[in-house]
């Protein structure tokens, strides 16, 4: 749900130049999210204030009140990293004269994966990906 959020933004986002021709740059939101220390302590937290307050013993108006304030917060934090990464994107774009940086979730094929460029200026370390099946 966030990270489709994440792609959306992401992908309506135009960055740098205006020339014709430029390439298209390609970001991966699902590997940097899963890859993103920051990202994953916010998601665990989310889970971890989600199952908190399904356990507390309160009448469930107060549970769906609680529940929304949550939605409200996470909805600033998502909105937050999804800054940061189009941040970072749009600095790559403009260092590499790229005229759009799309995600490279639902690409066939083509464009500049600028993911890696993506990771390095968020300080993201990728972790190996596991093998299909495991």
């Amino acid at each position: 749900m966030k990270t489709q959020r994440l792609a959306f933004l992401l992908a309506a986002a135009m960055l740098a130049g205006c020339a014709a021709r430029s390439p298209i740059g390609l970001v991966d939101v699902q590997r940097i999210v899963a890859n993103w220390p920051e990202y994953q302590g916010y998601q665990n937290q989310l889970y971890a204030d989600e199952r908190s307050i399904q356990s507390r013993r309160e009448s469930n108006r107060r549970k769906q009140q609680a529940a929304m304030q949550l939605q409200r917060k996470y909805a600033n934090v998502t909105d937050q990293l999804s800054k940061q990464i189009r941040d970072a994107a749009g600095r790559i774009a403009s260092e590499r004269r790229l005229t759009l940086v799309l995600t490279r979730e639902g690409i066939g094929y083509g464009g500049v994966d600028i993911t890696p460029d993506v990771e390095k200026a968020l300080n993201i370390t990728e972790k190996a990906t596991p093998t299909p099946g495991t």
